[in-house]
This record gives C-alpha cells, sequence and structure tokens, in this order.
C-alpha cells in the first residue's frame, strides 16, 4: 500500500535532486528520507530512482508515481480542509424529517437559530409521519428525524437501537365550534363528546381517537378524516363536527370559528428527535438537536415537558 507520506518525500527527492536536500525541505534528516524511500520501493515492487554518484533520477515508474502524487496529494488535502470545515461547523449538512406540526412549529425556530449560529451548515426538511420517517432514519435516507409516540405506545415502540432525545410532551385538546355547547367550559371528558360527529386526523392520530374513545366506552362516529390539520380546524369551525388534535397542531395553525377545550383526563405524545448513535458524534447533526431541544423549550411556558438529559 502507498502511503501519503511516502509520496511527499518522493516528490520531494524528485524536485531537490538529493536525499540530503529533500530532508531539509521536508524538515527531517538524510537518513530518514533514504529509510521512507526505500520502503515506498518496496511497497511498489520496482526501483523508482537511479543513484549515480552524487546525482539521482527517477526511473519510469519513479516518474509515473511522480506525475500522479501531485493529484493524489492535493485531493487529500481538499479532503482534509473539507474534513476540518465539517468539524468545525463550518461546512456540513442535515437531511431532517418531521411530522406536519412539528416542522411548522419547533423546526423554523430551530433552524433560523441553527443558521444564525452556523452560516455553513445546510439542512433540508421532508416530512413523513412516524413510524415512516423512523424507517426512513433506518435505512439512511435521513440524519434526524422529529417524530412522537403516544404515552400508551411507548411500550411497544421500537427505538431501542436509536439515540432519543425527549423535547416535550404534548398534551391532546379538544376542538369545538365556538357556539358549541361546550365551548365555554374549563375542560371536557372525551365521554362529554360521545354523541358528536367527529373529524379524525392523520391515520396514527385516527387509531388512538378511536384507542381513547373505546377506553371511555363509546365508538367516534367519524364523518371526515384529513391529514391536513387547517381542514380539520376549518371542518370543525363550520358546524361540522369535533375533533381531538395535539396542541402542537393547534398552535400551528391558529384556528378561528373554533374553541380548544381541556380535555380531561389527559391524554398525551412524547415528541422526541431521533438520529442513529453514529450520526449523534457527527457535528451538525448534534448541534441540530440542541436547537430542537432549545426550541421546544421555548414552547408555551405552561406546557408540561419531559427534563432534558441531565436534569431531573
Amino acid at each position: 500500500m502507498i502511503e501519503a507520506r511516502h509520496l511527499r518525500v518522493l516528490r520531494a527527492v524528485a524536485t531537490t535532486g538529493s536525499f540530503s536536500a529533500a530532508g531539509r525541505e521536508l524538515g527531517c534528516t538524510q537518513p530518514a528520507v533514504s529509510q521512507q524511500m526505500k520502503a515506498l520501493e518496496a511497497s511498489v515492487g520496482t526501483p523508482l530512482l537511479i543513484r549515480s554518484g552524487r546525482e539521482m533520477r527517477l526511473t519510469q515508474a519513479g516518474e509515473a508515481l511522480v506525475r500522479h502524487a501531485a493529484g493524489i496529494l492535493s485531493g487529500l488535502t481538499a479532503a482534509e480542509e473539507e474534513v476540518a470545515a465539517i468539524a468545525g461547523l463550518r461546512a456540513g449538512r442535515v437531511r431532517l424529517v418531521s411530522f406536519p406540526s412539528g416542522s411548522s412549529t419547533l423546526v423554523p425556530t430551530a433552524l433560523a437559530a441553527l443558521r444564525a449560529a452556523h452560516p455553513g451548515t445546510r439542512v433540508s426538511l421532508e416530512e413523513a409521519e412516524p413510524p415512516a420517517s423512523v424507517e426512513l432514519l433506518r435505512a439512511g435516507d435521513c440524519d434526524l428525524a422529529l417524530a412522537f409516540r403516544y404515552e400508551r405506545a411507548a411500550a411497544v415502540e421500537e427505538w431501542d437501537d436509536l439515540v432519543v432525545r425527549p423535547l416535550l410532551t404534548d398534551r391532546l385538546v379538544a376542538l369545538v365550534p365556538e357556539r358549541h355547547r361546550l365551548a365555554s367550559a374549563p375542560s371536557v371528558a372525551i365521554g362529554d363528546l360521545a354523541g358528536e360527529p367527529w373529524i379524525a386526523g392523520c391515520p396514527r392520530c385516527r387509531g388512538q381517537l378511536v384507542e381513547v374513545c373505546e377506553g371511555a366506552g363509546f365508538t367516534p362516529r367519524i364523518d371526515f378524516a384529513t391529514d391536513d390539520y387547517p381542514a380539520v380546524v376549518g371542518l370543525v369551525a363550520a358546524g361540522l363536527g369535533v375533533a381531538v388534535l395535539p396542541q402542537l397542531a393547534v398552535e400551528s395553525v391558529r384556528p378561528r370559528g373554533a374553541r380548544t377545550v381541556t380535555l380531561e383526563p389527559a391524554v398525551r405524545r412524547e415528541i422526541v428527535a431521533l438520529t442513529l448513535p453514529d450520526l449523534a458524534q457527527v457535528p451538525a447533526v448534534a448541534a441540530t438537536l440542541e436547537q430542537l431541544a432549545h426550541a421546544s423549550a421555548r414552547q408555551e411556558p405552561g406546557r408540561p415537558r419531559r427534563p432534558q438529559p441531565g436534569q431531573k
């Protein structure tokens, strides 16, 4: 195997014409240059230099190797500089996948702060709900996934192979038309809405809704289902039904014509950032994780939160 340090010595010998002059240029002794040249000739299996008295010239193989050495060494230098820039957050990229309500609330604040602190770091954003986003992470199609899991589902989520950074706990709220009989109530039980038509959200949220309702003794009559949170709010505001949405989703759409009511007993989902153990050591990914944590901490002061790592 040809080593870069040997190529540097060969190039210096070819440029200066002697071992002693090459040693002065490289800051080492003449015997050290001689030893490295012998090692290089042994690795390639052919002589590279012809020594005649005090003169020294390259063999045909030596000329070929010197010709390639310039490109190889310049490429290594460029690679070293690029890696140093990435390690120092002067460059780098992060492929982020997030669920929609996270994309419109946590992500913008986090990425704005990241750009201000590290303008050379580039982040791409794609939207996907878990578990699809988690599979994208495992497949190597993203570096960081913003995901969530409901409290009852936490035990069955298979995240043991991932780095899990808890961000906040998001409470579900009831959403009713502003003239609804319960619009001014301080809180409602899910059973209080048993006879209402329902507007359901994303498939995973829809499943959670059905589970919670059945736990309260009824099956919801779902008249409309949509993944689009503004559409859910619009349908509720038009008086076409009621809904249960995560607080984060409500914050992202600013509902008009609808009222949020605290749901009791509380139903919560945990918002987390996920990455692979090796990726967690990449400076740009680690910096993005930190900014997501800061953005989560700035969300609504009254919101219950999970402690950050190292806190109790």
